[in-house]
């Protein structure tokens, strides 16, 4: 541990241990502005407060040691990678130095993390001792998660392919969170296509949009749909819902609007006060991004229809959290949770019908209810 910087106490785990089954060869060597994805990231973190540097290892061990310099880090591999990432975490935390305090769960595929990223983290924790630190990037949680000394027996128990996530639902209050100017968070290459669309030495750069984009003229008086998120329900309600008549709004931070043309607007950062203040109809999807906080936005905003979609586990952690915040059990009992009518949907289309069938049934109610 390098007790000469600042952060010495906080130590750094590069997970690089993972078989790229979705890349179709070792991602941690694909190169990036003529340095491989994991060189740039243990270029980041070496440029950081953090102290001690562990590396682990798994698939292609022995093809990644002989491309990548590793003076200064300890080296770990992980026997059982296979088993998917608790197991890499379960290996880093056993490697880590027992004066570490804390430590900073890097991913080996996310190379646009700045330092400064990291040393806003390690202050934080030095400054406020959370047991669990997420960066935010316009509203949105992102990686690396850095994760006090007192959670580590929890993590130790993690199996299978999951990550810090598995403990956050059970840590609800313990869990802070850091804004970062840093686009850097979000992006991580999983894929071939993420590595054509990230792939490139200024993407960061590129994926710096602005914070809304809309079209030159939009519809007055139409409902609002607001839909948090990017995966095919949130494109399928997308163009449902202006058949529909609604006025869609697509809230995400790396979406170009081109990517979408059924929405009349792309909102880039958490914040629905920047919405006209019409009938607001919310669907939140966004896969734990921002989960807890797109559905006590729109419980503020006093929208009529809230709806998350999320397992019945992740609805469980997001209500909790919630409460923990303040937010009643009444208000709680108004989000949709299951989302949509129950006609047993499978495909995104499906159901984006069902929860825009539910939003119709619900406005028909409201209709006649009123004076």
């Amino acid at each position: 541990m390098d007790t000469n910087k600042q952060g010495a106490r906080v130590a750094a785990i590069v997970l690089a241990a993972g078989m790229s089954r979705r890349m179709g060869a070792p991602k941690q060597l694909l190169r990036l502005g003529g340095k491989t994805l994991l060189e740039r990231t243990l270029e980041n973190v070496g440029a950081s407060q953090a102290g001690e540097v562990v590396l682990v290892l798994g698939a292609d061990a022995e093809e990644i040691q002989k491309q990548i310099s590793t003076p200064g880090l300890k080296v770990v591999i992980n026997p059982y990678y296979q088993q998917g990432m608790g197991s890499s975490l379960r290996t880093g935390l056993s490697a880590v130095s027992p004066r570490a305090q804390a430590a900073l769960v890097v991913l080996a595929d996310q190379p646009f993390v700045s330092p400064a990223t990291l040393d806003a983290l390690i202050a934080y924790h030095r400054a406020a001792s959370p047991q669990i630190a997420i960066p935010l990037y316009r509203g949105f949680r992102g990686n690396p998660v850095l994760l006090d000394r007192s959670v580590f027996p929890e993590l130790m128990t993690l199996s299978g392919d999951v990550g810090c996530r598995a403990i956050f639902g059970s840590h609800t209050e313990g869990i802070h969170k850091v804004p970062v100017d840093d686009i850097g968070v979000l992006l991580d290459i999983d894929t071939a296509e993420d590595f054509r669309e990230f792939g490139a030495e200024d993407a960061a750069v590129s994926f710096h949009l602005p914070e809304m984009e809309s079209r030159e003229e939009l519809p007055a008086g139409q409902p609002e749909l607001i839909i948090v998120g990017r995966d095919p329900v949130v494109r399928a309600l997308a163009r449902l819902g202006r058949v529909l008549n609604f006025t869609v709004t697509v809230v995400d931070p790396l979406l170009r609007r081109g990517e979408l043309p059924e929405a009349d607007r792309v909102l880039r950062v958490l914040d629905f006060s920047r919405l006209p203040q019409a009938d607001r109809f919310v669907v939140v999807a966004s896969r734990g991004q921002c989960d807890e906080e797109a559905v006590e936005q729109a419980l503020a905003g006093k929208a009529a229809y809230v709806a998350l979609l999320a397992n019945k586990k992740r609805a469980q952690e997001v209500f909790a959290s919630l409460g923990n915040k303040g937010v009643s059990s009444e208000r709680l009992r108004e989000v949709h949770a299951p989302a949509g009518l129950q006609i047993g949907a499978e495909t995104p289309e499906e159901i984006a019908l069902s929860i825009l069938g539910e939003i119709v049934a619900e406005r028909k109610h409201a209709a006649r209810l009123s004076p």
